[in-house]
């Protein structure tokens, strides 16, 4: 039970960290070039390191690198945003 809300919150937080991007590159109006950077360096590096958080957790994709490229999006929000995540899904003690 814990596993599957684990997965839902995984899920959640991948899916707000989409909602950021995306609102910041297409509503407020501004080329935000700090976020676009952080996003492709984090994709570049979970990509290239095979990261794959989603997979850790048993959620796996039938699309290869899906999951490499949400931890990229993961990464790219910095390091205080995966402490968080990771406190909140009991992965650090």
């Amino acid at each position: 039970m814990s596993e599957d809300i684990s997965k839902i919150a995984m899920i959640a937080i991948i899916l707000e960290g989409m909602i950021t991007y995306f609102k910041e590159f297409f509503v407020t109006g501004t080329f935000p070039w700090q976020m676009i950077l952080s996003l492709i360096l984090g994709i570049i590096v979970a990509v290239a390191y095979k990261l794959d958080l989603p997979k850790y957790l048993n959620i796996e994709s039938h699309i290869p690198y899906v999951g490499c490229i949400l931890t990229g999006i993961l990464l790219s929000r910095g390091s205080n945003y995966l402490h968080d995540i990771f406190t909140s899904l009991n992965l650090i003690k």
